[in-house]
């Protein structure tokens, strides 16, 4: 059957929370030993993720989770064309221009837009509407990224033509439970490949880099309990700030979504290094990586470790046991295709435009049945 388009997925003026992932041409390694050429390509992963932290830190879209492997990556984006609806022309200019400058620092980083070089943006209205709808738009960030890898590998290999296998594969996460499964496939994808054992050994994942800003945050209160605190109070409000803008995970949409006292609305971010500040799970970051670590421990042979006696609380709040989460964790990318959620929220959806149905694998349905 024919692949869906991504138009009636997904588009730029809607929020939609997307599982993408690409692979490069012919399966090859290129992103890490390649057996062919007998060379490490490893350094590549660290220029997506640079990549990654650009983007998340100019357009109107939130980060939710990544991992970069050896031949492929996974990422897990939420568009938000209510952030970008608060910005002003000149912001919408000044961002277009730092993903596509037209001059460049030393160092090869964006330079900061001069005012002629805002002002064809800002007087064409045309222009101002397209690149406003492209800020928030999940095609635009993959096209963007992709294309600056692909340019980079090549000019480094002396090759030329595709990089990338085919177009990114896309699919729709319409509930927690298919989010939740979903960051834990993506996290766990490392493990899975026998690339790490550990969270904390597992390189280029938004699980790494949130274990890595829990424990920067850990060593931060132990310093300052151990001194003397400031008596400025401009200075005191002005540390956690200065903090945030220097974790490791500072490019990461935050994890946990507060539903009760958490701040209404778009939670644009200030500090330039993501969107916003809006998480997507009603779980701790402490009881994410939990269920994490618990999932690698069932889902890895051999693996170290014990089944606890009672599933974490958030399966129990779910209502997924633990045989149906690790399977749905092993075999996300098998289970779901076109758009991925519990069988009764997928069956009242339609496309966005031909209102066709979705289609769920069997297997699907017997692990997700639908109350009588």
């Amino acid at each position: 059957m024919a692949r869906l388009a991504r138009v009636e997925l997904f588009a730029a003026d809607e929020i939609a929370v997307v599982h993408v992932m690409n692979r490069v041409v012919r399966r090859c390694f290129l992103l890490g030993d390649d057996a062919v050429t007998g060379k490490n390509f490893d350094h590549r992963k660290q220029w997506i993720e640079d990549e990654l932290q650009k983007l998340a830190g100019a357009m109107g879209i939130d980060l939710l989770g990544f991992s970069i492997l050896s031949n492929h990556f996974h990422l897990i984006l939420r568009s938000r064309p209510d952030v970008v609806a608060l910005w002003d022309d000149t912001e919408v200019a000044r961002r277009w221009l730092l993903v596509c400058p037209r001059r460049k620092n030393e160092d090869g980083s964006a330079a900061e837009p001069i005012e002629c070089e805002l002002n064809s943006i800002r007087h064409d209205p045309d222009r101002l509407a397209a690149i406003r709808l492209r800020l928030s738009d999940i095609s635009w960030w993959m096209r963007l990224l992709c294309q600056t890898i692909a340019t980079r590998a090549n000019r480094e290999d002396g090759e030329t033509g595709k990089f990338w296998q085919s177009r990114y594969r896309a699919v729709r996460l319409l509930d927690e439970e298919s989010l939740l499964a979903c960051a834990a496939y993506v996290d766990l994808n490392p493990i899975r490949a026998a690339l790490a054992e550990t969270l904390e050994a597992s390189d280029h994942t938004s699980a790494q880099r949130r274990i890595e800003a829990e424990r920067a945050q850990a060593g931060t209160a132990s310093d300052e309990q151990g001194r003397i605190e400031p008596s400025d109070d401009r200075q005191t409000a002005a540390a956690p700030s200065r903090n945030a803008s220097r974790a490791p995970d500072r490019f990461l949409s935050p994890l946990e979504l507060d539903e009760h006292g958490g701040e209404p609305g778009p939670c644009a971010n200030r500090s330039g290094t993501r969107c916003s500040d809006k998480g997507f799970l009603t779980i701790s970051v402490a009881a994410y990586l939990q269920l994490l670590d618990w999932t690698a421990r069932q889902a890895i042979p051999g693996k170290r470790g014990s089944t606890p006696s009672d599933a974490p609380p958030i399966l129990e709040r779910l209502k997924v046991s633990p045989t149906t989460w690790c399977e749905l964790v092993s075999n996300f990318g098998r289970l779901f295709s076109t758009v991925a959620g519990h069988p009764r929220i997928v069956d009242t959806t339609r496309s966005r435009h031909g209102h066709r149905r979705f289609h769920l694998t069997t297997r699907v349905r017997e692990l997700l049945p639908v109350d009588p």
